[in-house]
This record gives structure tokens, sequence and C-alpha cells, in this order.
């Protein structure tokens, strides 16, 4: 790693340090109810809504009332897009995106997932932008939120039935803590050159023509390929330019602190109108983790015992840096079959310094590699350089990430409680271990909280296992594949890995805007993410219902370093092992062929 990097590396994780204390403390005084302000603009959209404040829910009704608000957004967002030519705010006129499309767009949106088979600005009008995936975003975030607090008040509670009230805490997330914080970064992403308009598409012409190859397409709209399997292209020119517009700071200010990823264009975060300046990249990294991090003292905060949130904002911390750092340091080597080519000077030098395909030069390479390891760390998806151009062992880091589970920070809320799934597992295993009664925070963990919790862990390896192994067994799962071999088969992996776990980015060598995949990722997606949140408010009202178990000597701790440690084996041992298998046939091929040559 070069000295640019560690010292990004130093300034990001000191800057998230010192935020997410104030955060954290913020967001527990809203979920517990104690603003001093706030309260006309809460009780009135209760009594416009019919909600009665007072009233809490058990664990089921809790959560069928979250998967009902989440159908209704399935439903607003695939309206939205099947019948936009006929809506206002479209001035390109665009026109009804297609069902298939359609449908995995809201099933992606409303999952937190923001996995994108399509052009934002070539598909999307601008009500369906706003109206839709924007509003999504809000939704979606909170709803992670909202179930983390649920659990947490499962571990604060004894003896009780209820675990909250799922309108009043998907109200306060939103109005007091993701609509403030979107307001300010929005108006900050402007000021460094982001877009915020309603005018329609501007056509210019360049000062030079243009040329380019472009692939050959058949009948269904598929790449052609020739006898080895590489696309077919053909030359083509132009000297026009279209420069898209657009409302993109609002959205792109919560596609960051919602964790959504989700761009307004195609290129994402790599975009010039959405992340025009390196100060505008720092920040958006840091809006990533933000609210994940905070959530760790505000677990700390509600249980009593700040010490506890501590140590799991710890575990998370050594993870990123373990995983940022290697991420920095494969796209550092570069490509040694460039780099030995010896007699072409600059070619040499270029990858002395390491891997820049796939890169924007405002960016770099620290600075990509260090976004690409929070993105998918985090569950955003948001991406500002081409993971498909990365390194094979640059890009099993981005790939390993997700297939931890989302837990190292992760995303809004989910991030928490999946690692809190995870403290709940290895306080079961030490318990076994050493001939103590598991226990965590007060409350014992008997055999209903452990099938809860491996239907939470298993839940998502068993998505993307079985997904990956059905596209690349059927003719449809192969026919997208961009690249032959390992890397095809990435390609197919990376993208089964996102969806499962909710994060959205993607390879980009993949074609995956068919029906085949359509319908296959919007499964991934739709129980990667239910598939999880319903066992966890489960645990939430079985722990809720528990009486409170006084510490003794013979209770295990579970703040400090032991337990850090204990933490973080088993989030690798029981998050990442899964997929051993698959990441071998991937980039591990991938690299050793490439190393030795081939």
């Amino acid at each position: 790693m070069t000295n640019h990097a560690w010292i990004l590396l130093g300034v990001y994780f000191l800057t998230l340090l010192l935020l997410s204390k104030p955060l954290g403390l913020y967001i527990a005084q809203v979920m517990e109810g104690r603003l001093k302000y706030g309260g006309v603009i809460e009780n009135t959209l209760y009594r416009f809504c019919g909600i009665k404040k007072d009233e809490e829910m058990g664990w089921l009704n809790f959560t069928l009332a979250l998967l009902f608000f989440n159908l209704l957004g399935v439903i607003a967002v695939y309206l939205l897009q099947r019948l936009q030519i006929s809506l206002p705010l479209n001035p390109q006129r665009f026109a009804n995106v297609s069902p298939d499309s359609s449908f995995n767009t809201a099933i992606s949106f409303v999952t937190n997932t923001n996995w994108q088979g399509y052009s934002g600005e070539s598909t999307m009008s601008y009500l369906t932008q706003m109206l839709g995936l924007a509003v999504q975003n809000f939704f979606s975030a909170a709803t992670g939120i909202v179930v983390v607090i649920a659990l947490i008040r499962g571990f604060v509670r004894h003896t009780a039935s209820t675990i909250g009230n799922v309108w009043v805490d998907l109200t306060r997330v939103t109005l007091y803590i993701l609509l403030p914080l979107s307001l300010v970064f929005s108006v900050f992403l402007v000021s460094q050159g982001v877009i915020q308009n309603f005018v329609a598409n501007k056509d210019i012409q360049t000062l030079e023509v243009t040329k380019y190859d472009n692939p050959k397409l058949d009948a269904s709209g598929q790449p052609i390929k020739d006898a080895k399997g590489n696309p077919v292209t053909e030359p083509a020119m132009t000297q026009t330019q279209t420069l898209p517009m657009g409302p993109v700071a609002s959205q792109e200010a919560i596609k960051m602190l919602g964790t959504n990823g989700g761009g307004f264009f195609n290129a994402n975060s790599a975009h010039p109108y959405e992340n025009p300046t390196p100060l505008t990249n720092f920040f958006q990294m840091l809006s990533i983790f933000l609210i994940p991090g905070a959530l760790c003292i505000t677990f700390g905060r509600m249980v009593g015992d700040p010490r506890q949130g501590w140590t799991i904002y710890a575990a998370m911390s050594l993870l990123f840096l373990a995983f940022a750092i290697g991420a920095m340091t494969f796209e550092q080597q570069g490509n040694p079959l460039l780099a030995s080519l010896g007699t072409d000077q600059s070619v040499t030098a270029m990858q002395a310094g390491g891997n820049m395909e796939g890169k924007e030069t405002r960016f770099g390479i620290a600075d990509s590699g260090l976004f690409a390891t929070i993105t998918t760390l985090a569950s955003c998806g948001a991406v500002n350089a081409m993971h498909d151009s990365f390194t094979p062992l640059g890009g099993m880091i981005p790939l390993a990430s997700m297939q931890l589970g989302e837990v190292v920070f992760g995303g809004v809320g989910s991030g928490l409680y999946g690692m809190l799934v995870f403290a709940i597992l290895a306080v079961f295993i030490a318990g076994l271990m050493i001939g103590r009664t598991p226990e965590y925070l007060g409350k014992k963990i008997e055999s209903f909280e452990m099938k809860m919790t491996s239907i939470a862990i298993l839940v998502t390896p068993l998505l993307v296992l079985i997904g990956t192994a059905i596209a690349v067994m059927t003719e449809a799962g192969r026919a997208g594949i961009a690249n032959p071999g390992a890397h095809g088969f990435s390609e197919i992996l990376y993208a089964l890995t996102s969806v499962a776990n909710n994060n959205g980015s993607a390879f980009a060598g993949l074609s995956a805007n068919t029906p085949f995949y359509n319908v296959l990722l919007a499964i991934g997606m739709w129980f990667g993410r239910f598939g999880v949140i319903v066992p966890v408010l489960a645990i939430a009202g079985a722990l809720a219902a528990k009486k409170r178990i006084s510490v003794t000597s013979g209770t295990m701790s579970t703040h400090g370093p032991l337990f850090v440690t204990l933490l973080i084996g088993e989030v690798i041992l029981v998050g990442l092992l899964n997929y051993v298998p698959a990441l071998a046939l991937g980039p591990v091929v991938e690299h050793l062929v490439l190393w030795t040559g081939h």
C-alpha cells in the first residue's frame, strides 16, 4: 500500500469513529421517544393514518405489519414503472418498463438491494426515480433500523409480550433520522457539483468525432459471440453526446445514508454528476458506514451497557480494516502479464503503480479499493469503479465481503441485527465448550433462539449457492456471461451473492436484464431480506418474554478482547466457509491462471 492509501484509511476510520458516538446517542434518544421537538408533526401523522401511538405489538403482528408495508411498496414501484409513459415528470418520454424488469426493480428497491439491470438515465422517468425508487430508499432503510431496534428491545425487556409499534418506529426513523441527514448531505452534494433539476436531457455536439466498437446483438438483444466465446463487435462513430439531467443529489444522499446503492445513472458513483470530486467520494464512503456504525453505540446505550456496543463496533472495525487493506494491496499490485512486457517502459511503469483498469482517474486505486470494500461490507451496492476489472484477488475481497453476511457494519439496521445473530451463536457455542449455560445480556439462549439463529444464518448461503448452480446449469443462465472460464463463473456467483445479501453491486460483466435473471434474482432478493428478518423478529419476541438472569461468577463476559476474537472467528468460520468451494472455482482459479502466465 502507498502512503496515500494508509493516510486515506486512517483519516476515514478516525472520522467515522468520531461521528459514531454522537449520532448513536441521538438515534437512541429518537427510538426511546425522548426527543423534545417534532411531537406535533409526529402526532398529526398518527391521527391522519389512524395509528394508536401507545398500542404496541407482539412479534408476529409486528412482522406481519412490516411485510404488508413492504408488499405495498413492491406494488407501488411496479405500477409506477408500468405506467410511467402516462404519468407526469417524464420529459424524455421514456416508455413503460417491461414486466419482468419492473418486477425485479420493485423487489430490488423495497428490499434495500437496489440491484439494477437497466440504465437509469435511459429507462426511468423523474417521477419513477423520485416517487418510486427514492421513496423506497427511505422506507427500506427505515425497515432495517426498525428491525434491529425491535431486537434490542428483546434484550432490554423481560416478561414482555410486545416489541414495539412498527408504525411509530417507521415514522420516527424516517422523520427524525433519515430525512434530516439526507437534507444536509444533499445540499452538500449540490455545492460540490451534483446536479439537481427537472429539465430534459441535453444533446450537445462534441469537438471531436468519437470512434468506438459496438457489440452486435441478436434478435433477443443478447451479445453475439464468436467461436471462442468472445463478443462480436462492429465499428461505430458519433459527434454528439447526450448529457443526462435530473433530480440526482436528493436521491444520491439517501442512496448512501440508507446503504441502498441504486444509482440515478448506470455508472453509479463513478459518474461525475453523482460523484464529481475526491471530496464527495470521501463523504459518500463516510455516509455509507455512518448510521451502521452509530447503531452499535445505540445498542450499547439502549441495553444499558456501552461496553456491549463498543465490543460489536470493535469486531466490525477489525474485519473492515483487514478487508480494506487487502483490497487496496491487491489492486496496487497490478497485472503481472502487463508488468512483464518489459520493452514498453510506460506500460511497465503504469502496472508497477497498480491496476487502473476500470477506475476513475479522479479517484485512483486506493480510493476505489476502499470504496469497493466499504460498499460491499455495508450492503450498499454503490460503486465508483468497475469491479469486473479488479484483479482476481482484488475482486474476491468485495465478493467475500458480501459473503460474510453483510455484518461488518452492514446495511442500516441489517448489519447490526446480523452481527447480533452471530453473537448469539458465539455465546451458545462458547457455553457448550466450557460447560456454562449460554446467555447473552441476561437472557438464556435456548433451543428456539438457536433454531431461528440457524435459519437466519443459513438462508443466505442456500440462496446464493443454489441460485448459482441453477444459473450455470441452464442455457438461459449461461447466455448472460460476458467472459468465459473462471471469470464468467465469478460474474454469476457475484450476482447471486449480491442479491441474496441485499447488496446490489455487480461485476457488471453479466447481462442480467433478461426474464430468467430478473425472476431468479428477484426471488433471491426477497427471501434474502425477509428470510432473515422474520427469524430475527421471532428471536426478539422470544427474548422479550424471558426473565432477566442475574450476572454471576459463571456468566461469560460478552465484552472485551476475548469476546471480540470469538465473534470474529464465528463470522469467518460460519459466514465465509460456506463459500470456499465456490471461491476456489472463481477468483482463486483466475488468480492462479493469471500469475502462472496463462
